[in-house]
């Protein structure tokens, strides 16, 4: 653990101000969910909650059969970082964060694929130099909680009809599973 040089204190309804900057680098936006974790040395540990992060082994598993039907790279992400993925070394990807770009296709909620036609192919990962073919929010209960990518080896890699359903099945399967979670 880092320590800031940043001392905060607590006010009379028990509250404490999470600095801007922390906020900002921490991409922790106003109404995010945090997990408060306490250790036994007194230490109180706020941690960025992913919900779909509670659905990780079975996020693993989609990536798993996703590869072996389509033969394409696959990442599943929370809003944050790369939580599960199949087809590439994982520790390359797990942890990674997303890009900018890819935030906003999340927060665009609709689903992105690569075009020969057009130049705007993009990365999904800081550090992983893959393109971005196919993008699929995954939606619960109305909020953003992820999203489905399959990554093309190149800018010349283009999806099939079929992958671009199986990333919106997935994405809608693994939205549905957060809502009963």
């Amino acid at each position: 653990m880092k320590a800031t040089g940043i001392v905060r204190r607590i006010d009379d309804l028990g509250r404490v101000v999470i600095p801007k900057e922390i906020r900002r680098t921490m991409r922790i936006r106003e109404g995010d969910p945090l997990e408060i974790f306490t250790d036994r040395d007194g230490e109180v540990i706020f941690k960025k909650y992913s919900p779909i992060g509670e659905l990780s082994e079975l996020a693993v598993t989609y990536c798993d059969v996703l590869v072996k039907s389509t033969e394409q790279t696959v990442i599943i992400c929370d809003r944050d970082h790369c939580i599960a993925a199949a087809g590439i070394p994982k520790k390359e990807v797990l942890e990674r964060r997303v890009t900018t770009t890819l935030e906003d296709v999340m927060e665009g909620r609709r689903i992105y694929t690569s075009d020969a036609n057009r130049n705007d192919s993009f990365l999904a990962l800081e550090g992983v130099n893959r393109p971005v073919t196919i993008a699929a929010p995954i939606i619960s209960a109305g909020d953003i909680a992820g999203v489905v990518v399959f990554l093309g080896d190149d800018e010349t890699t283009m999806p099939s009809p079929s992958d671009i359903k199986l990333a919106t099945v997935a994405a809608g399967f693994l939205g549905k599973n957060m809502e009963e979670f």
